[in-house]
C-alpha cells in the first residue's frame, strides 16, 4: 500500500548501496532505467559524509548510521531504504525535516525471526546447547541435561503482529495453549488465531510457562519483563527475546534465574549489543545466546534485499511509497486542501489512545460541514496513524501504512456523518469502540485555530498541541483546588485550564495545559488523590 506522489522528471537518478544486500536487489536497480548504482560498503563516517551529497537514494542495514551529520551533507537525498525492520540506525526526525522518505522492509524476515525465536525456545526447553557443549568436551551427561516437553505448556505472546502472529501457529502446532497480549488485537482477531486474549500483560504473565517478547522498543515497554512480571510467571519458566534489547530486565532475569524462580533465558538482542564480556547472565548456565541472528538466513536476506531495492526504484521513479517509516510527502494541491485537518486528526487520535479502552474493536472518523467535501479518507488516515502510534508509540505505523497495521490486528476503520449533539459548523469526531463501551473525541477550527471540543462524554475546550493532563474527578468542591495546589507544590506551572461536568453533576472533568513532562511522584500522588478517578497525562 502506498502514497503516490509524482516525482520531478529527472535523466538519471544516483543511488548509493553503503551495506552489503542481494545480489538480486542490487541487479533490480542497475537495470531500472533512469537509475545508476554505486556499492560502496563499509565506508567510515566522514567517508560518507563525504560522498552523500552526489545521491538522491541511499540503500543501508544496520551498519551504516544516517546521523544529522549525514543528512546536513546529503543535499540531494529523496529516500533511505533499509534492508531489514528496525531503523534505529537512521535519525527519523531529521529525515522527515529534510523531506527524505525512509521505508523499510517488514515482511521479508517475518519467518526467519519467527523460526529463530522458536528454535531458541527449544534449545532452552532441552538444554541443547549446553550438552552439545558437554560432548564436545568429552563427557556424557544425560541425567544433568534432563528437559522439558512443549506440550500443554502455556505460552504467552507479547505482541502479535506478523512474528508474534507465525510464532503462535509454530506453537500450537506443539500443542501449546497460548495467550498473547497486544495494544491493538482485537477480540475477533485473536479467536480467528486461535488464541486466548488477555487484556494486559500481567493477565497473559500470570502462570505462563514460557514468554516470547514481538514488541517493539519504547519508554512504555522497556523492562516491560520486570522482577515484578517476571514473578508472576509459573516456577521453572522460560523466557524468549528476539525483539529488541531492553524488553527484558536483564538484571531482575539473573536474580530470579539464581533464585530458581526463572528456569531459563534465550536472548538474540541485548541492552548492550554487543553484551560486555562481564555481562552478568553469561555466568548462569541456564541460558542460550544468539549474536542478533533472528533475520540471519539466507531467504531474509535475499527477500529483504529484493524488497528494499523495489521500494527505493519505485519512490525515484513514481514517486511511490511503501513501508515509510515517516511522514510520506504529499502533493502541493492534496496538502493544501487538507493540510490543516491533519494535525488536529493526528492529535484526537493521540489522546483518544490514552484516554480509550484498549483493545477497540472498532474506530469510527465522522465529519460535518466543508471538511466533509475534502478527502476525507485522507484525513481518516492521519487520524488512524495518531490512534495507532499513541497507543503504542508504535515506530512503523504511518499516513501509508496505518491501514495495514490496523487490519493486521483486526481493528475495523469506518468513516460517518457526525452523530454528536453539537452546536459547531465544522467537525470532525472520533469514536473508539469496544463492545458496547464506547469512548470519543472532537475536534473543529475557529477561524484557522484548531481546538479539541469534547473529550469522553464533555464538552471541553483545550489546544490539539502540547502537554496536557487530563483529569476525572467527582465533581464535588475542593478538588480543582487541591489540584491546582499540587501542582504548584511541584513546580509544574499552568498554561492553560478548562474545566466541564455532567449533566447531572456527579462527575467533572479538568483539562490543565502545562508547560513541562509532570514527575511521576506526583502523578502517582493525584492517583491516589480521594475524589480523583481518572488521571492521564499526555503530549500531543
Amino acid at each position: 500500500m502506498g502514497w503516490v506522489t509524482p516525482m520531478a522528471a529527472m535523466s538519471d537518478y544516483r543511488v548509493l548501496v553503503s551495506d552489503p544486500i542481494s545480489e538480486l536487489g542490487v541487479k533490480a536497480l542497475q537495470e531500472a532505467k533512469g537509475i545508476s548504482v554505486d556499492v560502496n560498503t563499509g565506508l567510515a563516517p566522514e567517508e560518507l559524509i563525504k560522498i552523500i551529497g552526489d545521491y538522491h537514494g541511499l540503500v543501508v542495514r544496520s551498519q551504516t548510521k544516517v546521523t544529522p551529520e549525514v543528512f546536513a551533507a546529503a543535499k540531494n537525498l529523496k529516500v533511505i531504504g533499509r534492508a531489514g525492520v528496525g531503523v534505529d540506525n537512521i535519525d527519523r526526525n531529521c529525515a522527515t525535516d529534510n523531506g527524505v522518505v525512509v521505508m523499510n522492509t517488514p515482511s521479508g524476515n517475518t519467518i526467519s525471526t519467527a523460526e529463530h525465536a522458536f528454535s531458541l525456545m527449544l534449545s532452552l526447553a532441552r538444554n541443547i546447547p549446553q550438552a552439545h557443549a558437554s560432548m564436545i568436551a568429552g563427557r556424557w551427561d544425560r541425567k544433568l541435561y534432563t528437559g522439558i516437553e512443549m506440550n500443554g505448556k502455556r505460552l504467552a505472546i507479547l505482541g502479535m503482529g506478523r512474528i508474534g502472529s507465525e510464532f503462535a501457529k509454530r506453537a500450537q502446532a506443539f500443542g501449546m495453549s497460548v495467550v498473547a497480549f497486544d495494544p491493538f488485537l482485537t477480540a475477533a482477531r485473536a479467536k480467528s488465531l486461535k488464541v486466548e486474549l488477555a487484556e494486559s500483560p500481567d493477565e497473559a504473565l500470570k502462570g505462563a510457562d514460557v514468554v516470547t517478547l514481538h514488541i517493539p522498543m519504547t519508554p512504555e515497554t522497556k523492562h516491560i519483563l520486570n522482577k515484578e512480571r517476571m514473578s508472576q510467571m509459573a516456577k521453572g519458566a522460560l523466557i524468549i527475546n528476539c525483539a529488541r534489547g531492553g524488553l527484558v530486565d536483564e538484571a531482575a532475569a539473573k536474580e530470579l534465574l539464581d533464585s530458581g524462580h526463572l528456569a531459563g533465558i534465550a536472548l538474540d538482542v541485548y541492552e548492550e549489543e554487543p553484551p560486555p564480556a562481564d555481562f552478568p547472565l553469561f555466568e548462569t548456565s541456564k541460558a542460550v545466546f544468539t549474536p542478533h541472528l533472528g533475520a540471519s538466513t539466507a531467504e531474509a536476506q535475499e527477500n529483504v534485499g529484493i524488497d528494499v531495492a523495489y521500494q527505493v526504484r519505485d519512490y525515484l521513479l513514481t514517486g511511490e511509497i511503501r513501508n515509510a517509516v515517516n511522514m510520506p510527502n504529499l502533493d502541493s494541491a492534496t496538502l493544501e486542501s487538507v493540510g490543516p485537518y491533519l494535525e488536529l486528526a493526528s492529535s484526537l487520535g493521540k489522546m483518544l489512545a490514552k484516554i480509550a479502552p484498549a483493545q477497540c474493536d472498532s474506530l469510527q472518523v465522522s465529519y460535518l460541514g466543508p471538511v466533509s467535501d475534502l478527502d476525507t479518507e485522507l484525513i481518516t488516515r492521519q487520524t488512524l496513524t495518531g490512534y495507532l502510534s499513541g497507543a503504542h508509540n508504535e515506530s512503523q505505523v504511518n499516513l501509508v501504512n496505518a491501514p495495514a497495521v490496523a487490519k493486521l490486528h483486526g481493528l475495523e476503520v469506518g468513516e460517518s456523518t457526525v452523530a454528536l449533539a453539537t452546536n459547531c459548523t465544522e467537525l470532525i469526531e472520533v469514536t473508539a469502540i469496544k463492545g458496547e463501551e464506547t469512548c470519543r473525541v472532537a475536534g473543529t477550527f475557529y477561524g484557522k485555530s484548531a481546538r479539541i471540543v469534547h473529550i469522553a462524554g464533555h464538552n471541553v475546550e483545550t489546544s490539539p498541541s502540547g502537554r496536557l493532563l487530563f483529569v476525572e474527578n467527582d465533581d464535588r468542591p475542593g478538588i480543582v483546588g487541591q489540584l491546582g495546589t499540587m501542582l504548584g507544590q511541584s513546580q509544574v506551572n499552568i498554561a492553560n485550564m478548562a474545566l466541564s461536568r455532567t449533566q447531572d453533576h456527579s462527575r467533572a472533568v479538568t483539562v490543565i495545559e502545562v508547560d513541562a513532562e509532570l514527575p511521576d511522584e506526583l502523578l502517582k500522588a493525584l492517583k491516589v488523590t480521594p475524589g480523583i478517578i481518572r488521571v492521564i497525562s499526555f503530549e500531543l
